[in-house]
Protein backbone atom coordinates (compact mmCIF):
# COMPACT_ATOMS: atom_id res chain seq x y z
CA UNK A 1 0.00 0.00 0.00
CA UNK A 2 1.75 3.51 -0.90
CA UNK A 3 2.31 5.64 2.11
CA UNK A 4 -0.24 8.74 2.37
CA UNK A 5 1.02 12.03 0.75
CA UNK A 6 0.64 15.01 3.32
CA UNK A 7 -0.35 18.26 2.04
CA UNK A 8 3.07 20.09 1.52
CA UNK A 9 3.86 17.12 -0.64
CA UNK A 10 0.68 17.21 -3.15
CA UNK A 11 0.71 20.82 -3.23
CA UNK A 12 4.61 20.11 -4.16
CA UNK A 13 3.78 18.16 -6.64
CA UNK A 14 1.29 20.54 -8.11
CA UNK A 15 3.42 23.29 -8.43
CA UNK A 16 5.89 21.29 -10.56
CA UNK A 17 3.35 19.69 -12.65
CA UNK A 18 2.32 23.42 -13.22
CA UNK A 19 5.80 24.80 -14.19
CA UNK A 20 6.30 22.09 -16.26
CA UNK A 21 3.35 23.23 -18.53
CA UNK A 22 4.65 26.55 -18.84
CA UNK A 23 5.24 27.47 -22.41
CA UNK A 24 8.11 30.01 -23.12
CA UNK A 25 9.21 32.77 -20.73
CA UNK A 26 11.02 35.81 -21.52
CA UNK A 27 12.37 38.06 -18.00
CA UNK A 28 12.17 41.60 -17.95
CA UNK A 29 9.07 43.32 -18.50
CA UNK A 30 7.31 45.44 -21.20
CA UNK A 31 6.85 49.36 -20.57
CA UNK A 32 5.14 51.82 -22.43
CA UNK A 33 7.23 54.94 -22.75
CA UNK A 34 7.05 58.63 -24.21
CA UNK A 35 10.29 60.66 -24.59
CA UNK A 36 12.02 64.03 -24.74
CA UNK A 37 14.53 64.56 -27.29
CA UNK A 38 17.62 66.64 -27.37
CA UNK A 39 16.57 69.31 -29.44
CA UNK A 40 15.46 72.06 -27.64
CA UNK A 41 12.66 73.86 -29.96
CA UNK A 42 10.91 70.41 -30.28
CA UNK A 43 7.86 70.22 -29.25
CA UNK A 44 8.43 68.15 -26.68
CA UNK A 45 9.96 70.90 -24.81
CA UNK A 46 7.25 72.92 -25.13
CA UNK A 47 4.08 73.75 -22.19
CA UNK A 48 2.40 71.88 -22.27
CA UNK A 49 5.08 68.98 -23.78
CA UNK A 50 3.89 67.12 -26.20
CA UNK A 51 6.39 63.95 -25.85
CA UNK A 52 7.60 61.46 -28.52
CA UNK A 53 6.03 57.86 -28.23
CA UNK A 54 4.18 55.73 -27.55
CA UNK A 55 6.98 53.54 -27.64
CA UNK A 56 7.07 49.79 -26.47
CA UNK A 57 10.19 48.90 -24.32
CA UNK A 58 11.61 45.41 -22.67
CA UNK A 59 13.81 46.02 -20.12
CA UNK A 60 15.45 43.11 -18.24
CA UNK A 61 18.95 42.49 -16.65
CA UNK A 62 22.00 41.34 -18.49
CA UNK A 63 25.42 40.56 -16.53
CA UNK A 64 23.97 42.88 -13.82
CA UNK A 65 23.27 45.74 -16.66
CA UNK A 66 19.96 46.96 -17.40
CA UNK A 67 19.40 46.39 -21.12
CA UNK A 68 16.37 48.24 -22.81
CA UNK A 69 15.34 46.65 -26.39
CA UNK A 70 12.54 48.93 -28.53
CA UNK A 71 9.56 46.38 -29.70
CA UNK A 72 7.05 46.84 -32.21
CA UNK A 73 3.21 46.41 -31.08
CA UNK A 74 3.15 43.16 -32.98
CA UNK A 75 5.98 41.91 -31.38
CA UNK A 76 5.16 42.76 -27.90
CA UNK A 77 1.38 41.25 -28.43
CA UNK A 78 3.80 38.01 -29.80
CA UNK A 79 5.65 38.13 -26.38
CA UNK A 80 3.68 39.21 -24.24
CA UNK A 81 2.12 35.79 -23.02
CA UNK A 82 6.23 34.91 -22.63
CA UNK A 83 6.37 37.56 -20.06
CA UNK A 84 3.14 36.53 -17.90
CA UNK A 85 4.81 33.22 -18.50
CA UNK A 86 7.93 34.40 -16.45
CA UNK A 87 5.92 36.01 -14.00
CA UNK A 88 4.18 33.12 -13.35
CA UNK A 89 6.93 31.06 -12.96
CA UNK A 90 8.49 33.24 -10.86
CA UNK A 91 5.64 33.19 -8.38
CA UNK A 92 5.23 29.62 -8.85
CA UNK A 93 9.30 28.65 -7.98
CA UNK A 94 8.76 31.10 -4.61
CA UNK A 95 5.98 28.78 -3.38
CA UNK A 96 7.85 26.36 -4.15
CA UNK A 97 10.74 27.05 -2.30
CA UNK A 98 8.47 28.28 0.60
CA UNK A 99 7.02 25.16 0.79
CA UNK A 100 10.79 23.54 1.15
CA UNK A 101 11.78 25.70 3.73
CA UNK A 102 8.75 24.96 5.93
CA UNK A 103 9.75 21.19 5.23
CA UNK A 104 13.53 22.03 6.30
CA UNK A 105 12.27 23.57 9.32
CA UNK A 106 9.67 20.81 10.48
CA UNK A 107 12.16 17.81 9.63
CA UNK A 108 15.07 19.44 11.38
CA UNK A 109 12.67 21.48 14.18
CA UNK A 110 14.50 24.38 13.58
CA UNK A 111 13.35 27.06 16.00
CA UNK A 112 12.23 25.01 18.78
CA UNK A 113 13.30 26.05 21.73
Amino acid sequence: MPAKRTPTERRREQLLSQITQLGPTLPGTLNTVMNRCGKARCACHADPPRLHGPYITWTRKIAGKTQTRRLTPEQADRYRPWFENNRRLRELISELEALSLKAAHDAERWGEK
